[in-house]
């Protein structure tokens, strides 16, 4: 059981790893939708969707009898609350065996997405579908969630059901790793924003955003991108920010309890009534973790949340852009960042949904500094010098990004463009 604060830092020592050990994992979501009516899929397609996955050597994942999501191996597909479905990829060696299992994955799902009609939209916001027509389904959680969201953030329900995004994992080998990594990831969500920004349509209009997925997120319960993440984070801090976060919720028995009247400090000292006041467990503190929504977190390893998804052409960059600076050349990229201040900081982050790359940093615009980070990634993927069958290494990936700085056009600047010489929703599709 869990009652100190001691426990809490041993948890996040135990993430640390050897650096041979280092580990990068994948995770991306995909909005689905019936070709014939172009609306989201229902929750009868989803299980018609999963049954057919089982094919491909999947296995189902339940809850209270009803399918949730598949496994194989160490990959997870998982519903999200408007049937978005996400992949959550295996702990994997570098950025070529990343692509190549998402690369597995896209030939799976077009078979079945072909055989059953469906249409596949890879954006960071949904284009199309109004709030009230996203169809919901039975996984517990999001029923709880769907009451206690928007009571913390006026855009919570946009998030859980219009949003979809790409996330990277990354590993620590020492607590000063830890808070040379954490430091770093916060300072360029800016600029991640901006670079990776591909939500610009909404209810089939320019929103006037680049990514409106960001503007939801910073109007969402629980998110955000606190001032305490760009001090010198430790542990120990970050064990205390976790402790007197609120709750989400608690499962208890094979049920979901509402936590909005406590924080996790309440829980470790036995204060929950409706949980007859038991301890938490190991297991009630990784789902803690994971309810904290914020740019970045930390679990045993190190989520990185600030980049919309993108189509299979751009799927491997963002894992790659951030590898080469994490893995592959920490100490330079940590060197340019340690200058910046937090209020400008914060300032870019609420400016960058909107303004994209013309938005200010410490005197800049974040063109030059997204320029800047390409180069020291592509230097630290070239340090890394992981190659492929046919000798390549993993800076081939950061092609799609030297285009988007090369022509100062992101995804979506295409996607406004092309949407609006026609209106036609078959841009808005995979294809």
């Amino acid at each position: 059981m869990i009652n100190s604060k001691e426990q809490i830092i041993e948890y996040f020592k135990s993430g640390i790893k050897k650096t041979q050990d280092f580990k990068i994992g994948i995770e991306h979501e995909k909005f689905l939708f019936n070709n014939h009516d172009n609306k989201r899929i229902d929750y009868t397609k989803v299980k018609e969707m999963f049954s057919t996955l089982l094919e491909f050597g999947w296995n189902p994942i339940l809850e209270k009898e009803n399918i949730i999501g598949l496994n194989k191996g160490g990959k997870n597909i998982t519903l999200e609350p408007g049937n978005q479905i996400e992949l959550s990829g295996d702990k994997l060696n570098h950025v070529h065996e990343a692509c190549a299992e998402s690369q597995d994955y896209l030939f799976e799902l077009r078979q079945v997405t072909k055989k059953l009609d469906i249409k596949i939209v890879s954006a960071g916001f949904d284009p199309i579908s109004k709030l009230d027509e996203v169809p919901n389904n039975p996984k517990q959680r999001y029923e709880l969630m769907t009451k206690d969201m928007p009571l913390g953030g006026e855009l919570s329900l946009d998030m859980m059901y219009r949003t979809c995004g790409t996330q990277l994992n990354i590993d620590y080998n020492s607590e000063e790793d830890f808070i040379k990594k954490f430091k770093i990831v916060n300072s360029i969500v800016p600029i991640s924003i901006a670079l990776f920004a591909n939500s610009s349509i909404v209810e089939r209009k320019n929103s006037n955003y680049l990514s409106y997925r960001s503007k939801v997120w910073q109007n969402t319960s629980r998110g955000g991108l606190p001032k305490l993440f760009f001090e010198e984070l430790n542990f120990e801090k970050y064990a205390e920010f976790v402790i007197n976060f609120p709750i989400l919720f608690i499962q208890e028995k094979g049920v979901y309890i509402s936590g909005r009247k406590y924080t996790f400090k309440d829980f470790m000292e036995g204060k929950i009534d409706e949980i007859e006041n038991r301890l938490p467990s190991e297991s009630d503190l990784t789902t803690h973790l994971s309810t904290i929504f914020t740019e970045n977190r930390l679990k045993k390893y190190i989520e990185l949340r600030s980049m919309d998804t993108c189509g299979w052409d751009c799927l491997c960059a963002g894992p790659a852009f951030n590898v080469g600076m994490l893995y592959g050349n920490l100490d330079e990229v940590y060197e340019l960042i340690s200058s910046w201040d937090k209020d400008k900081i914060i300032n870019a982050y609420l400016d960058a949904p909107k303004k994209g790359f013309n938005t200010q940093l410490m005197g800049k615009d974040l063109l030059y500094w997204a320029s800047n980070l390409l180069a020291l990634s592509k230097k630290g993927l070239e340090n890394r010098d992981v190659l492929n069958k046919h000798g390549k290494n993993e800076t081939l990936f950061l092609s799609h990004l030297k285009k988007v700085i090369d022509n100062k056009t992101t995804n979506a600047d295409h996607m406004i463009s092309k949407f609006s010489n026609n209106e036609d929703l078959n841009e808005l599709y995979d294809k």
